[in-house]
């Protein structure tokens, strides 16, 4: 029984470090311990065990003191224990659609969902003027949403918008437009006053979605 207890929370405890390498990237032991409230022993154990499953890498990084660090991060296998929205189904959607309506119908399609997005966000940001609002909103329906959503202060001026996850990622390299329209939401949701330029892209190979919002 207690031997049972203590798998459940080494389970846990892993599932919290691969969250953590989602959320954040790139992280040393040290620091993933400090978030979990553990020993980095305890962390390197669970690292390791998640390295021999070919779910978790490391990369050497120097300091300027003593020995490199080894900055572990999920591999491309992980993206399996995150929510992809029923990939195949939607990847068969959208091929079926390009068959039966052709390149424009999608794009209509699209469009249309899109108009919808826009809707319903914009109801949930009703009432909110300021930018930095606006976009804390918008990370928490996307957070809902799957999206691992966060807002943090870019350097110098404006904000960064990030996307820790995409749980259509196998539909939207399908379906380039669903990334073109998503782009087209957010500057219309966010106003005519924001500007808005993504600078990573999940599909075109980097960790993330991010966005860069200022104010024109």
């Amino acid at each position: 029984m207690a031997k049972s207890k203590e798998h459940r929370v080494d389970i846990r405890t892993r599932r919290r470090i691969q969250h953590l390498l989602k959320q954040n990237g790139a992280m040393d032991a040290t620091s993933l311990a400090g978030e979990l409230g553990i020993s980095p022993m305890a962390v390197r154990q669970h690292l390791y065990i998640l390295s021999d499953e070919k779910l978790a890498e490391f990369k050497s990084e120097s300091r300027p003191k003593g020995r490199p660090a080894k900055m572990w991060s999920l591999t491309n296998s992980a993206n399996a224990l995150f929510p992809d929205a029923h990939a195949e189904l939607t990847v068969g959607l959208i091929e079926a659609m390009k068959l039966a309506f052709g390149p424009g119908g999608v794009d209509r399609l699209l469009s249309i969902r899109a108009q919808d997005q826009i809707a319903s966000y914009g109801e949930r940001m009703r009432g909110a003027s300021k930018l930095e609002d606006k976009l804390s909103t918008l990370a928490e329906v996307r957070t809902e949403e799957g999206y691992m959503a966060a807002v943090t202060e870019s350097d110098g001026d404006g904000y960064l918008f990030v996307e820790n996850h995409c749980p259509i990622c196998v539909a939207a390299t399908a379906c380039q437009g669903l990334c073109a329209m998503e782009l087209d939401v957010f500057r219309a949701v966010l106003g005519a006053a924001a500007s808005v330029e993504r600078t990573d892209h999940i599909v075109a190979g980097a960790r993330r979605c991010a966005y860069r919002v200022t104010l024109k």
